[in-house]
């Protein structure tokens, strides 16, 4: 069993300020640092950090970001060998700026993630098995994600949709090749067209997302835990309580959990509660891949559970 993931690659550029400036105004920051990001990237970490096979398809830049994006990857267990160098334009980059009070605004230029498309969905066809997990995201062409879900099908993979950053018309087609879509409060309720902030909530957004043909739609609630809707029944896996020092990365690392779990074979609701260990630890820990979970962290964790 292994774990593909096909998606964007960024190098984030993070400013620490007091505050956010306004239109025209030049402020004097506490910090700069570049961390290795990415939707796609973060979820492959994820797995692999879990001692899972996982593979990496997208693209960087032929510039120092890609090399050095690359590197993270591959240093954290990151099968890079279908990620395509892009000599036409730079890695994708994210500029963010955080103030004091956490709020923070943020800048996309998606790059060589912008350039992915069906080429990149035939080196993924090399890949994929039935006994693969892909997972997918929204941070590279719609047209290629769609292709992708179409092909891991075919091929009999288990297809995983995060479908972030949010919108709210994704195309029927790409339903119908959902195996587990797994938005979070934010994202379900743009899917939807109604709040989704309690269980009751979610559990009728699952519902709808199951409708437009999904075969399982699983809602993640931060603090709530998530809730899961099968063809047979549905059910709440609650989040572990811990002390949150960056949420950042919680949602990509319940989704590399998830694909990791069933890729071991892992029952839906053992990868769940997987899933949610594993988000727990990511956030206990300030950054984003710098705060995924290695397995022996994992499994120290759940045994103090229930020891």
């Amino acid at each position: 069993m292994s774990v593909i993931v096909f998606g964007s690659i960024n190098m984030d550029l993070v400013a620490r300020t007091p505050r956010l400036p306004a239109p025209g105004e030049t402020l004097i920051g506490h910090e700069f640092t570049t961390v290795p990001g990415g939707k796609g990237a973060n979820q492959a970490v994820a797995a692999a950090r879990l001692e899972i096979p996982t593979t990496m398809v997208g693209r960087v830049g032929s510039d120092t970001f890609g090399a050095a994006l690359l590197q993270a990857l591959s240093s954290s267990g990151v099968n890079c060998d279908r990620i395509a160098v892009e000599t036409t334009t730079g890695s994708g980059v994210a500029i963010i700026a955080v103030d004091d009070a956490s709020e923070n605004t943020i800048v996309v230029i998606p790059g060589a993630n912008g350039l992915v498309d069906q080429s990149d969905v035939e080196r993924l066809q090399l890949a994929l098995s039935p006994t693969s997990v892909l997972m997918l995201q929204l941070e590279i062409p719609l047209l290629a994600v769609v292709n992708a879900a179409k092909a891991a099908k075919q091929r009999g993979a288990t297809v995983m949709l995060d479908p972030a950053p949010a919108q709210s018309g994704l195309p029927a087609e790409l339903y119908t090749y959902i195996d587990i879509i797994t938005p979070n409060q934010v994202e379900a309720s743009q899917l939807v067209g109604f709040p989704v902030e309690t269980l009751v909530q979610a559990e009728q957004a699952a519902q709808v997302l199951r409708q437009r043909g999904a075969a399982t739609a699983l809602i993640k609630l931060g603090k709530l835990g998530a809730i899961c809707a099968t063809a047979d029944h549905t059910f709440h896996i609650p989040s572990f309580p811990v002390a949150a020092v960056d949420t950042v990365a919680a949602g990509d690392a319940f989704n590399g959990g998830l694909a990791a779990g069933l890729a071991e074979g892992l029952s839906l609701p053992q990868a769940m509660t997987q899933a949610a260990a594993v988000a727990a630890l990511a956030v206990s820990k300030p950054g984003a891949q710098s705060s995924l979970p290695t397995r022996a962290e994992l499994v120290a964790f759940l045994a103090r559970q229930h020891p």
